[in-house]
């Protein structure tokens, strides 16, 4: 039968090649070509249809082509038609590509009525099984990519935080140091043959950081209530800040005895060299009732 088409096919090429009119050819009475050709074409579907019963009946229809859920009617009509086509002089259908086209078609028509829910069933349970996978995947690449810049932001926070810290510290550091340089030392006081409190208080706060000096006071408080010639029986601790013994105070100055200004020089240089300032000494003091 295809021997036969291609030859009436070939005749009809030729036939056209002359200068006979396509539309004379479809407005003519049906040719022997269009009857061989539509036979063929329904051959083809048979066989296709009974190659896809075959399969399902072995279980083994793997897959249902998108056109496996068009109406097997309409299916059949327009494959019908483009093998038509061809033998109406239609260049872009050959009846190769038609019968390999078909081959590879499963129609929904062609499944037997109680396997087609469990057929359609499969395939939209793969659809889903591939969505939720592709779904899972980009999922999880998010919740990285999130991960990777949460932790790229706690790190530059961390490390401001580390940052600004330092400057606090090297601020407060240089503030202290300023702080320092400015107080008054001992030996610009005058020398007086005594001292009262009011006295002894105000070359401390010339003498001592401004924000050091309430620290220093509450300690002298405590120790000597102000008092520059106090003195420990029991102890020997001497002066303002209670030296233990009071002759450590020599390396401040000769006159640590009898002169306020040298024992608040001492206890300042103290409190700095073993707690870091007066605040640091008091709390410490707070916490064990000596320094």
């Amino acid at each position: 039968m295809r021997h036969h088409t291609t030859q009436h096919l070939t005749s009809y090429a030729a036939r056209d090649s002359s200068g006979a009119s396509a539309k004379g050819v479809a407005d003519g009475p049906v040719s022997p070509v269009t009857c061989g050709t539509e036979t063929s074409a329904r051959g083809t579907i048979a066989s296709v249809r009974s190659r896809a019963r075959t399969l399902l009946e072995g279980n083994r229809v793997s897959r249902i082509s998108v056109r496996g859920f068009a109406v097997a009617s309409a299916t059949a009509v327009t494959t019908v038609g483009a093998v038509v086509g061809v033998a109406s002089g239609d260049p872009q259908t050959s009846g190769d590509n038609f019968e390999a086209t078909a081959a590879d078609t499963t129609l929904l028509a062609d499944i037997p009525a109680d396997q087609q829910a469990q057929v359609q069933t499969a395939s939209l349970t793969q659809q889903a099984d591939a969505q939720a996978g592709a779904a899972e995947v980009a999922a999880k690449k998010s919740a990285e990519e999130s991960a990777r810049i949460q932790a790229a932001k706690d790190a530059k926070a961390k490390k401001e935080a580390a940052e600004e810290k330092a400057e606090q510290e090297r601020e407060a550091k240089e503030a202290l140091q300023v702080s320092r340089s400015e107080a008054r030392d001992s030996s610009s006081f005058a020398v007086q043959s005594s001292y009262s409190v009011a006295e002894v208080q105000a070359m401390a706060r010339q003498m001592i950081p401004g924000d050091q000096y309430q620290c220093f006071s509450n300690i002298v408080d405590h120790e000597s209530t102000w008092n520059y010639r106090a003195q420990n029986a029991s102890s020997g601790a001497y002066g303002l800040v209670q030296a233990l013994p009071g002759s450590k105070m020599a390396s401040a100055g000769a006159d640590w005895q009898t002169n306020p200004a040298t024992q608040i020089k001492w206890g300042l240089n103290y409190m700095n060299d073993r707690y870091g300032s007066p605040c640091g000494a008091w709390s410490f003091w707070q916490a064990n009732n000596w320094y």
